[in-house]
């Protein structure tokens, strides 16, 4: 092989690897865009609060407060993306939190009065299943009956509404209980903590070599490795930082409980969506859903078990706040679908369907935990809260048109 083809082909490879690069760069731009906002949130609230809003107390807070909502944006991701919408899972949250808080003061302290913890493991089995059930009944009439989910979900709302009246009976119900508590309460310990993310980090160069050696396998064109070994310095220095500061909180110190279940979630959902068949299959459906038929996806059954998962995810989300609540309120779960919804959109899931990330809801979901404490920590009053996340869901969903328009 002369040096002239060799020269030519070391440049066709750098030049598709760059195009990839683009590519990548270009799909994720609206994620990029919101972590720069982020960023920029968190300066300016530090700099206002005079350094209070990122003390270990106000950092251990916020992520315990914005997991909950977190958790049903992960779901809420691959619903969007199939071109669907659920806006029932604030109430069906907040109706499994009532039920699990009725069972916990009506039921549980009668069936097993000297043993928390069967009744603790029976209220997250009961709460799950709620969720779960509501899912599968919404996910059958909007797969096979074909109605329309906007409606669907919308008659829940209402529905789910009316049942928590019903079941609290306009009372608020206590729900707690030392093990039970302890789901939405409870933290990990300072020393276990560190061995954890001695853990991640290890699951992360193992992964890398993984990905690096399947693609060397297969013919694929290999990322350069220092940007690989960054982006596992980078999450390595994320975790150092977050896990410093919370163990640094005097009163509690350890990673809260929901947030290792949020971790555990999102880890879980990110792989469905990226390395199964059910999850490209969304993706699929979301970006042209008659050529995904054509190629023999069952669109049906693919929609029908993502509102399974939402249904599930929402009953794990009511059973953590019924936990860290301690009650089960007439307002369980009440606005919540706003935020979950923004969460998905804010990280980057397109409203046009065929796009999103379970990382990207999970910066959305922070950016809007951001905001609400921030702004609660500065006294502005409520209505400045809700027309200051309106604007920033409004400037991403016009990004996302643009950016769409563009490629187009």
């Amino acid at each position: 092989m002369s040096n002239t083809t060799v020269t030519q082909t070391t440049q066709q490879q750098k030049s598709s690897f760059s195009s990839i690069i683009t590519r990548r760069l270009r799909q994720d731009f609206q994620t990029y865009t919101m972590i720069v906002a982020l960023v920029a949130i968190w300066g300016y609230f530090a700099f206002a609060t005079k350094g209070s809003y990122v003390s270990p107390q106000n950092i251990s807070n916020l992520f315990r407060q914005m997991s909950v909502t977190s958790l049903m944006a992960a779901g809420m991701v691959l619903v969007i993306v199939t071109g669907n919408i659920d806006l029932s899972v604030g109430r069906l949250a907040g109706y499994v939190s009532v039920v699990v808080a009725y069972l916990k003061a009506n039921t549980w302290s009668t069936v097993f009065p000297d043993q928390p913890a069967l009744a603790a493991i029976s209220s997250v089995i009961v709460g799950l299943s709620v969720g779960t059930l509501w899912g599968v009944a919404q996910g059958y009439i909007i797969a096979y009956l074909r109605v329309p989910a906007f409606i669907v979900t919308l008659g829940s709302l209402f529905i789910l509404q009316g049942l928590v009246l019903l079941q609290t009976e306009g009372k608020t119900i206590p729900a707690n209980q030392p093990v039970f508590s302890q789901i939405g309460q409870g933290y990990l310990p300072a020393e276990l903590s560190w061995v954890l993310v001695a853990l991640i980090v290890g699951f992360l160069v193992f992964n890398a070599l993984r990905s690096r050696r399947n693609k060397r396998r297969y013919g694929f064109p290999l990322p350069s490795l220092a940007l690989d070994v960054l982006k596992i310095v980078g999450y390595a220095v994320l975790l150092v930082v977050y896990v410093a500061i919370v163990n640094s909180y005097s009163v509690a110190p350890g990673i809260p409980y929901p947030v290792l279940l949020l971790a555990l979630v999102a880890v879980v959902v990110t792989y469905v969506s990226n390395s199964t068949r059910f999850g490209r299959y969304a993706y699929a459906i979301g970006g042209n859903r008659d050529a995904a038929r054509l190629s023999g996806i069952s669109i049906r059954r693919n929609i029908f078990l993502i509102f399974v998962l939402m249904g599930f995810l929402c009953g794990v989300a009511g059973v953590v706040l019924a936990s860290y609540v301690g009650y089960g309120t007439i307002g369980a779960g009440g606005g919540y679908e706003l935020d979950v919804i923004a969460s998905a959109i804010l990280g980057g899931t397109s409203t046009l369907g065929g796009v999103g990330t379970i990382p990207g809801a999970m910066i959305g979901g922070l950016i809007m935990a951001n905001l609400s404490t921030g702004l609660q920590m500065l006294n502005a009053p409520p209505a400045l809260t809700y027309v200051i996340k309106g604007a920033v869901l409004v400037f991403a969903v016009l990004l996302d048109v643009y950016l769409k328009r563009n490629d187009s």
